[in-house]
C-alpha cells in the first residue's frame, strides 16, 4: 500500500510539473514503442493511461511497435523514437556505439531468452553448437546470452555460425530445419515451445538482463516533465496488469497473434511487480559488458563501469519510491 500511495504521488508530481513546461514549447506528441517482449507496453498502449495524463496539455502519444531490441535502439538512435524498450545490456552496447540514449526504468524482469532447439537436431548441450548454425539477432538479449553461454563453456564464438535473423524469422529458421538451434525470445520462443514442440536446452535466469525503458538524453534533458509523465503511466499500466492478470493476458496475446497458453507460459517467466533502479541492475548490466568486451562484442578497452553509470539515470526512477 505504501508502494501504491508513493506511486500515486508521483502520477500527481509528474502531471502538475507539465505546467512547468510553461515558457518553453512543450512537444505536440510524444513517441513511444510497444513491444510484446514488454507486456506493460502493451497494456499502457491499450489502456491509454498516457493519452489520458497528455490530453488537458495537448500533447498527442504516437506509438510504435518494436521487434526487438535492435530495433528499438535503432529507432532512438535515428531519432524518430523518444522512448523504446530494450534489454538493459543491449542498451550498454548501444551506448558503446554513440547511441545518445539513457535508461530511466525497468519495465520488467524475465527469464525471456534461453537457447532453443528441435528433437533430432542434434544438440543437447551447449558444446554441441560447436560447427552448428544458430539463428539469432544482433544486438540483443538473447544474442547476449549466447555470447554468454559460449563462455561460460569456453567455446569460441567463432567456433559458432551465426545466422542473423529477426527473432520471429529465427523461430521459422528452426522450425524448417534451416538452422541447428536459435537465441529464442518470449513470447515467440513460448510459442516455439507450446506449438511447435522445440526445447529450451540451455537455460539461465542469471544471463537474462533486465528490460529498460530508454529515452533519448536530449529529450529527457529537454522535458524532465514528460520523462516523469511518461513514468508515472508506466506505473500505473504496470499497477493494472497486476491487478487484472486475465485482461493482461488477453491483451498480450491479441497484440502478439498467439493463443493465450503461450502468453501464460511467457508470463510465467516474467516479474512485473515494480523494481526500483538500483546497484543489483547496475551490477548486472556491468557484468554483461564485460563479458562482451571478453568476447569482443565491444571494444576490450571499453570502460565498462563508466558506460554502464552514463547509460543508467536513477533520477525519474526515483521519484516513484520518494
Amino acid at each position: 500500500m505504501l508502494l501504491l500511495r508513493r506511486q500515486a504521488l508521483a502520477i500527481g508530481i509528474a502531471l502538475a510539473s507539465l505546467g512547468a513546461l510553461g515558457a518553453r514549447a512543450a512537444p505536440s506528441e510524444i513517441r513511444l514503442d510497444w513491444a510484446t517482449y514488454s507486456p506493460v507496453s502493451v497494456v499502457l498502449k491499450e489502456e491509454g493511461f498516457l493519452e489520458k495524463a497528455l490530453e488537458k496539455d495537448g500533447i498527442g502519444v504516437r506509438w510504435v511497435q518494436s521487434l526487438g531490441s535492435n530495433k528499438a535502439l535503432e529507432f532512438l538512435n535515428a531519432g524518430s523514437l523518444d522512448f523504446g524498450s530494450s534489454a538493459s545490456a543491449a542498451a550498454l552496447i548501444a551506448r558503446v556505439n554513440g547511441n545518445p540514449i539513457k535508461s530511466v526504468y525497468v519495465y520488467s524482469k524475465a527469464e525471456w531468452t534461453a537457447l532453443v532447439t528441435k528433437p533430432g537436431a542434434g544438440v543437447e548441450t551447449i558444446a554441441d553448437l560447436r560447427g552448428k548454425r544458430v539463428a539469432v539477432t544482433r544486438g540483443t538479449d538473447p544474442h547476449i546470452f549466447l555470447i554468454r553461454a559460449l563462455a561460460r563453456e569456453n567455446i569460441p564464438a567463432s567456433e559458432v555460425k551465426l545466422v542473423l535473423l529477426q527473432h520471429g524469422d529465427g523461430r521459422l529458421a528452426l522450425q524448417r530445419g534451416d538452422v541447428d538451434a536459435w537465441a529464442g525470445l518470449d513470447p515467440i520462443m513460448a510459442s516455439a515451445e507450446l506449438q511447435d514442440g522445440a526445447k529450451l536446452f540451455y537455460r539461465d535466469p542469471s544471463l537474462n538482463s533486465w528490460g529498460a525503458l530508454n529515452v533519448r538524453e536530449d529529450f529527457a534533458k529537454e522535458n524532465p516533465a514528460l520523462v516523469d509523465a511518461v513514468l508515472a503511466a508506466y506505473a500505473k499500466a504496470r499497477q493494472w496488469a497486476l491487478d487484472h492478470p486475465d485482461e493482461t493476458r488477453a491483451l498480450l496475446a491479441k497484440a502478439a497473434k498467439l493463443p493465450e497458453d503461450v502468453i501464460a507460459r511467457q508470463l510465467e517467466r516474467t516479474q512485473l511487480a515494480y523494481t526500483p533502479l538500483g546497484d543489483a541492475e547496475t551490477a548486472t548490466v556491468v557484468a554483461a559488458g564485460e563479458a562482451l568486451a571478453q568476447a569482443g562484442v565491444i571494444p576490450a578497452d571499453t570502460d565498462v563501469k563508466a558506460t554502464t553509470d552514463a547509460l543508467i539515470d536513477r533520477r525519474f526512477d526515483a521519484k516513484l519510491t520518494n
